[in-house]
């Protein structure tokens, strides 16, 4: 068994304009595979990747994507989270605040580490990997179409509901 804290070798987050990284992992609700490409072929995705199910910064990010579910899906938009809780956890995230979208296990992190985004964290002077919050939006064509790297959740979904106008006025 590995310890899911250990060092990964760093990836630098794919930027606007690179071809996203295709990977497949568990999807709730269904405990089913999904390939990321399977869904980006259907339109825009927004792939947004988070710390830990009903952590309080989670939560809010999560419901503000929930409480935008119309619009997004207006811009054609589908939306999935990442995070490396356990699909239970994720069933139980999802009942508990509503959730519309569907939630990826990422338990290997092995999309976390193709995106970029698991890091080296600091909390209280300790070292330890993370996820870092972090959004991606791919277009049809499996490129990165935007990307916020570093998100703070406040006006975070308003600001991918902006991009996705703008990915949609591009054509």
């Amino acid at each position: 068994m590995s310890d899911s804290n250990a060092p990964a070798e760093s990836v630098a987050p794919p930027q606007v304009g690179d071809a996203a990284p295709d990977v497949t992992l568990v999807v709730t609700p269904g405990g089913e595979p999904l390939t990321l490409s399977d869904v980006w072929a259907d339109g825009p995705l927004v792939l947004y990747f988070y710390p830990k199910d009903a952590t309080p910064g989670c939560t809010t990010e999560a419901c503000d994507f929930r409480d935008r579910d119309a619009a997004l899906a207006e811009a054609g938009a589908t939306v999935l989270g990442v995070s490396p809780d356990p699909p239970a956890s994720h069933e139980k995230f999802i009942a508990k605040q509503s959730l519309p979208f569907r939630l990826l296990s990422d338990e290997e992190k092995t999309a976390a580490t193709a995106y970029g985004v698991w890091v080296e964290k600091s909390m209280y002077g300790r070292k330890y990997m993370g996820v870092q919050r972090a959004t991606f939006l791919i277009g049809q064509d499996g490129k990165i179409a935007a990307a916020w790297p570093k998100v703070k959740v406040k006006g975070h979904a308003d600001a991918v509901l902006e991009a996705l106008a703008e990915l949609k006025k591009n054509g």
